[in-house]
């Protein structure tokens, strides 16, 4: 087996997404998930999402989400979704802050893959607007892209 271990330096991502309402956006990015805020103007903001740049655009008559999902390790993955890879300890941290919130879970926060190469933490949830967010940890982070 063959892996590329990640490289010293990640180079950032951008991704820009629908949300309903700008105020519950920066109260669920902003407050609930404590992202650290960038430039913003009535219709986005900027959020730091563990250096990556994600950027919430108001969508004025936006329709639910489609909950369209796919069958992985017995659960039912929502398509699209977006999120992180974190230390093990920062996803314990935020699933415990998610938790107390009361934020309802689309699958909670459980060990994926058990035993297997590729074994992760996950956690799936939305945010105010429907969007689908995974948060993920490796015990061992140069098995992200492992086979």
């Amino acid at each position: 087996m063959t892996t590329n271990p990640p490289p010293a330096e990640l180079t950032p991502f951008h991704i820009a997404f629908p949300v309903h309402d700008i105020d519950a956006a920066r109260r669920f990015y902003g407050g609930l998930m404590a992202l650290p805020e960038g430039r913003s103007a009535p219709t986005w903001i900027d959020y730091d999402l563990f250096g990556h740049q994600i950027v919430a655009h108001l969508k004025p008559g936006m329709a639910a989400a489609d909950n369209h999902s796919n069958p992985v390790d017995g659960h039912d993955v929502p398509v699209p979704h977006f999120g992180g890879v974190l230390g093990m300890d920062q996803f314990d941290a935020l699933a415990e802050r998610l938790k107390a919130a009361g934020v309802r879970f689309v699958i909670e926060p459980y060990v994926r893959f058990k035993g297997e190469v590729g074994e992760q933490a996950t956690m799936f949830f939305l945010d105010p607007s429907g969007n689908a967010l995974e948060f993920k940890a490796f015990k061992d982070r140069s098995l992200l892209f492992a086979k």
